[in-house]
């Protein structure tokens, strides 16, 4: 491993910036692809799909190439992979081409996702203080860079192509940026298991990073439409959402360590979760423009901690070995970020966005309903 670990931190949170800005930048150019091709919402979910599906098996075959190669290599190609593939979401002319482009695009941020959380854990596991909140707010900076810079490019008047090179080249940088600083692992030892069906415990900790994440997802690939089809905000300013629910998200995972030492893992949970609702009423209920645009902010910093509380749980729960907890839930987390939205758009096609996003509430709830449970489950922290 690398022997410097300022270095390997630096690196970890180059590549959550990386995952962050590539997968945010794509926000505010949906509505230029659903309009471009001229598709309707049951359409772009089943074209998000395709995205979904490149991530979900790039994330079976990562964790298989991480446990015998460890995750830097992974790291490196999966970048570069999403980096060159961002370019053909905004060019891509036909349904086909489109999905080709998202599925390429999936399989790179898929596969990075899982390797930079494994690679996280790592680097955690030798340094003397919790860090999984700080990497995870690096992601959520990425997110309100990208969508930000893509929104004012756009903005002024600049094509849809240009912003997505922009894009691209923010995410080969950083990649190359990280390389040298990436810690090398030792391959797995003979006869360690390289995946895990998670159980136990571990399978409901599973589902509600699912739920998290697939929040998450269904705002940066469904808040531009939700807002322009109420009428909230114009076309060109479509991403202003995913903005300020990436800063609301940023600013609470900046203070999520030392919040959560304050109050604990389940009053972190419970009234994360509590807050989160909160912002899906007022996004949904309130028809004044800057008002159901704050709702973005109550959603964004109750779900800011949800997700770091539950790898640290997976890593101090006894059901399975940890680092295999992690993965597991690393993959099952970030598949709800990126098939969940295709879910979305199927519902949104049947009864209509808002609909669908108080789906997305009631699906929320059960981080509240079972915060007692997961951490009464021995790992309290």
């Amino acid at each position: 491993m690398a022997t410097d670990p300022a270095r390997a931190r630096l690196a970890t949170r180059l590549a959550f910036l990386a995952g962050g800005y590539g997968l945010a930048g794509w926000a505010p150019l949906v509505p230029f692809a659903k309009a471009r091709l001229g598709i309707d919402e049951g359409v772009l979910g089943l074209l998000l799909l395709c995205l979904g599906v490149g991530s979900v098996l790039a994330m079976g075959l990562t964790g298989v190439l991480s446990a015998r190669h460890g995750p830097r290599p992974i790291i490196v190609l999966s970048g570069l992979l999403m980096a060159a593939a961002t370019p053909f979401l905004a060019v891509a002319a036909t349904p086909l081409t489109l999905a080709l482009a998202l599925f390429a695009f999936g399989a790179g941020l898929g596969s990075l996702d899982v390797a930079m959380n494994i690679h996280a854990v790592e680097v955690e596991k030798g340094d003397d203080k919790p860090l999984m909140s700080g990497f995870h707010a690096l992601f959520s900076i990425g997110g309100f860079a990208g969508a930000g810079m893509v929104t004012l490019l756009l903005s002024l008047g600049l094509s849809p192509l240009i912003c997505a090179l922009t894009s691209a080249a923010v995410v080969a940088g950083a990649v190359f940026l990280a390389w040298p600083r990436l810690m090398v692992s030792a391959p797995a030892e003979e006869g360690t298991p390289l995946f895990a069906v998670p159980r136990g415990i571990v399978l409901l900790l599973a589902l509600l990073a699912a739920v998290t994440f697939l929040t998450e997802g269904a705002i940066l690939d469904w808040s531009a439409l939700l807002l322009t089809g109420a009428g909230l905000v114009p076309l060109s300013q479509g991403g202003v959402g995913y903005i300020v629910f990436a800063l609301a998200m940023t600013t609470g995972r900046l203070v999520g360590d030392a919040v959560t030492a304050r109050i604990g893992d389940f009053r972190t949970l419970f009234w994360g979760g509590i807050v989160a609702l909160a912002g899906f009423g007022v996004l949904l209920l309130v028809p004044v423009p800057v008002l159901a645009i704050s709702g973005f902010v109550l959603i964004g910093l109750g779900a800011s901690n949800i997700v770091p509380v539950l790898f640290r749980l997976a890593g101090s729960q006894t059901a399975m070995p940890s680092a295999l907890a992690v993965a597991a839930i690393t993959t099952t987390g970030y598949a709800g970020i990126l098939v969940g939205p295709a879910g979305v758009g199927a519902v949104a096609h049947v009864v209509g966005l808002p609909a669908a996003f108080w789906g997305l509430a009631a699906l929320l709830a059960l981080v509240p309903l079972f915060a007692r449970v997961v951490t009464a489950s021995g790992c309290e922290g």
